[in-house]
């Protein structure tokens, strides 16, 4: 792990923040393997239930790092994507806490991302357009499945930028926050951590991987994901812990 990528741990959240902001937190080589690794942190660590992935010096993640594109460098993790994320999530809850800017491939990020909290002048955009380029690590094909097709064409093609409030309306984001998105993350956070974590991963798998399902085959492939949660030594301390009126004490198994 580089100084560029800080992970903290407390209370069943890890939050990994990028940590570039003389840069306005471009990605570079080096950030986005140390995303990597903290991703394959946050899976193997049972104590951690939730990631959250933030920006340091209040910006988000402002896209690739040109300097470094134009050394040679790629900011892109083989078989994961860009900044080790934009191809590939980990089973466990993701949330985005965005401040500033979340442009590019800073926006390609959190569009990775299971969950979205942004500060109130938080702004967001695929501006590749503008500079003869196409937001390929993920933006055209992620944007237009999570805000209306339209909108998703008119921000690809203008490269205009969206403020959090319009992107609340489109239902895009969670959360609006007047202060720190990562203080409003941490809480969103707290209230996911306090779930089965069986079932969490099992509730993302399904929801992120069933818009390639056909109609035919969608209660098998969502049985494969859910089945083991229902036998599990967590499902009955869920229901004992109801029934005893107290806090669960989860296993993960």
């Amino acid at each position: 792990m580089s100084e560029e990528v800080l992970v903290e741990k407390s209370d069943g959240v890890m939050v990994v923040t990028i940590n570039r902001p003389e840069a306005k937190n471009a990605m570079n080589k080096s950030a986005a393997e140390s995303i990597s690794a903290a991703m394959d942190d946050l899976e193997a660590d049972d104590a951690i239930a939730v990631g959250v992935l933030t920006g340091a010096g209040g910006t988000f993640c402002s896209g690739m790092d040109l300097k470094g594109f134009l050394k040679g460098e790629s900011p892109f993790v083989e078989n994961r994507g860009f900044g080790g994320l934009s191809q590939w999530t980990p089973k466990k809850p993701l949330i985005a806490a965005v401040d500033g800017y979340a442009l590019a491939g800073g926006m390609e990020l959190a569009l990775s991302c299971d969950l979205i909290v942004a500060n109130d002048k938080a702004q967001f955009g695929i501006p590749e357009a503008k500079r003869g380029l196409a937001a390929a690590a993920g933006g055209l094909i992620r944007l237009p499945r999570q805000m209306p097709w339209r909108i998703a064409m008119e921000l690809a093609l203008t490269g205009d930028f969206i403020s959090a409030a319009r992107a609340y309306e489109l239902g895009f984001i969670n959360r609006v926050s007047e202060g720190p998105s990562l203080d409003a993350a941490k809480e969103l956070a707290a209230k996911i951590a306090a779930n089965g974590p069986l079932a969490l991963a099992a509730s993302k798998g399904v929801i992120r991987d069933s818009h390639t399902w056909t109609d035919d085959e969608m209660w098998t492939k969502q049985q494969q994901y859910v089945a083991p949660v229902f036998i599990s030594e967590d499902a009955r301390e869920g229901a004992a812990a109801f029934a005893e009126k107290r806090k669960p004490e989860w296993k993960g198994k």
